[in-house]
């Protein structure tokens, strides 16, 4: 039984360990392919396009919902619990507008298109993975990380930037009106940036390009990993998700101690 149990341990550890090196090959993969392909000008305009299409314009109403809500119920919370202790409504407005552009706006809109973004990537290759469309391109000469990673890797990153900016945008409006109608906090108070410093948005763009290009690596190598037939496929789809929700939070993490350290933007 012992034996069995550290048999069980030993190809854990070896299956992650291989599962980690080929991660690290597909990121190499992803980002060789990225930068020559844009020094030789061999970028695949088309499918870049059609993957701008569907990260972006498909996945913005999901975004601005969901950030919307969140700026509200963060917003009515804020005010309700100061207005119980000390009256401090007139700092909400800064205070959230500070905490939304350092952390909470990047971070949930990279995990909003780590569920919607990530398992449709993980799907889409991981049906090619299991039907040998995969092996056919190899065939062909194709590398399947140039060919099917690199756009949404360029559509990713670009829409991520994009997409965050419009979820922050939503969650401040929200709670700005949410603060009016509740507990009638002034709008120019509410609306006042004069706490975001310029390092405070750097490293927000930073942290969401940095999810940008995490999502379609996890979620990539989760599709190119897939075995079998349709319970393959979901089973990559579920292990994407996870993946790429955890690589926001580790790297939201990193990034926010280095900001903290070299730019002293902590909130």
């Amino acid at each position: 039984m012992f034996r069995r149990k550290i048999s069980r341990i030993g190809r854990g550890t070896l299956e992650a360990g291989r599962a980690a090196a080929e991660l690290a090959r597909v990121a190499a993969a992803t980002l060789g392919g990225a930068v020559f392909g844009y020094w030789r000008g061999k970028r695949p305009k088309r499918e870049i396009a059609r993957q701008l299409y569907f990260v972006g314009n498909r996945s913005l109403l999901f975004v601005l919902t969901t950030l919307g809500f969140v700026g509200m119920v963060m917003v009515y919370q804020t005010c309700l619990l100061t207005t119980q202790v000390v009256d401090g409504r007139n700092q909400v407005g800064a205070q959230w507008a500070r905490l939304l552009v350092l952390d909470v706006g990047p971070s949930l809109t990279a995990m909003m298109l780590a569920t919607r973004v990530g398992a449709g990537i993980a799907a889409e290759i991981g049906s090619m993975k299991v039907t040998e469309q995969i092996d056919a391109l190899r065939m062909s000469g194709v590398t399947p990380v140039s060919y099917l990673i690199v756009p949404r890797f360029f559509a990713c990153i670009a829409m991520s930037v994009v997409l965050t900016m419009f979820g922050m945008a939503a969650a401040w409006g929200a709670g700005g009106l949410t603060g009016y109608y509740s507990f009638h906090i002034n709008p120019r108070i509410f609306f006042d940036l004069g706490m975001v410093k310029p390092s405070f948005a750097i490293v927000g763009m930073i942290k969401a390009v940095a999810f940008g290009a995490a999502i379609p690596i996890v979620s990539g190598f989760c599709g190119l990993r897939a075995r079998g037939s349709s319970e393959g496929v979901g089973a990559a789809t579920t292990a994407a998700v996870i993946g790429s929700s955890f690589a926001v939070i580790v790297l939201d993490f990193a990034i926010s101690w280095i900001g903290m350290v070299m730019l002293g933007a902590s909130a």
